[in-house]
């Protein structure tokens, strides 16, 4: 049993040596442990110092986000053949004493996929971390709710960067994100059937600290719900398209029957000749967002056989890599 501990990292040379020394040797149940950390075009010597620690690095060019930084790492995990993979921030803000806890389901094959769990103490009531602003905890637990309300499931936390992943989570997770990655993977897991549990994790915060990902609320939001709304398009968008068609729908609805009582009433249109018009121009758009959410369901078929693709071809670049470990 082979384990990945991932760590993305952007300009983090003063953590990252503390960060990669702060991983245990050994687990429970597990061969062989390594440490990778993806530089995602840092301008200081992040790099060079993760190195020095005994990380394998893969560097990006220019800085590109932390989703991408993530999907860079997946990959490379696959190719060196990993069974397990642990994703962890660069800060120290998480405990890596924490991960025996995470791996432990997929381990005892109850799950996939386990995400720390920020918001919840070990006797389930909620809590806000320590100098976590309320702006920042209240948005966090809308996207959960948000999330929850998509996938079906109720998670408490969907944001965090501590989490765990199975071989076949590797293999099946296909993410389009640059910005993040988090709320996209409980999307897509939960959208193939697999098994998603949430664990609470202890955090420290650090107040002079700012967040590379959410440090602007406003910008953060936007650009995850973006992905959300765009990945929620693409897993289901029957649903989609016909919520929206429905919205159209009830706007024609409402300007007909105005423009028809006030006809029966005074035996002309006028002077609401207009509504009459908005009611059919939302009832056609209506119509053309059904069927383009039709036409859309009948692409799900094809991205589907395209994942399947994807999936061997992981496959094949796993089993290269347990192939030649083997020859060695």
């Amino acid at each position: 049993m082979k384990l990945i501990i991932l760590i993305p990292a952007y300009n983090e040379e003063e953590n990252i040596s503390r960060s990669i020394a702060a991983i245990p040797s050994k687990f429970e149940s597990v061969d062989s442990i390594k440490t990778l950390v993806v530089d995602d075009g840092s301008t200081d010597r992040t790099a060079e110092k993760a190195a020095e620690a005994g990380a394998i690095v893969v560097s990006h060019s220019y800085n590109r986000g932390v989703g991408a930084a993530f999907r860079t790492g997946l990959d490379k995990a696959l190719e060196l053949g990993a069974d397990l993979l642990v994703n962890i921030d660069a800060d120290g803000q998480f405990s890596p004493s924490d991960i025996p806890a995470l791996i432990k389901p997929i381990l005892d094959g109850k799950a996939d996929f386990v995400s720390g769990d920020r918001f919840t103490r070990a006797d389930g009531k909620s809590m806000r971390p320590e100098f976590m602003s309320g702006i920042k905890y209240w948005g966090n637990r809308q996207m959960s709710k948000l999330i929850s309300r998509i996938v079906g499931k109720e998670y408490p936390d969907v944001s965090c960067g501590f989490r765990a992943y199975s071989k076949e989570a590797m293999l099946r997770l296909n993410l389009t994100g640059s910005f993040t990655y988090t709320q996209e993977t409980f999307l897509d897991l939960a959208n193939k059937g697999l098994k998603i549990r949430t664990l609470p994790v202890s955090i420290k915060y650090f107040p002079e600290r700012k967040s590379r990902v959410a440090g602007n609320i406003v910008k953060y939001f936007f650009n995850t719900i973006k992905i959300i709304i765009r990945a929620y398009r693409d897993y289901q968008p029957l649903r989609f398209f016909g919520a929206l068609g429905l919205l159209q729908f009830a706007g024609s609805f409402a300007a007909g029957l105005f423009t028809l009582i006030h006809y029966l009433k005074t035996g002309a249109f006028s002077p609401y000749k207009v509504v009459g018009f908005v009611g059919v121009y939302l009832f056609s758009l209506a119509i053309l967002l059904w069927i383009v959410g039709l036409l859309a369901d009948m692409f799900v078929r094809i991205r589907k056989n395209e994942e399947t693709l994807i999936y061997f071809e992981k496959l094949k670049l796993h089993s290269r890599a347990t192939l030649d470990k083997n020859l060695k």
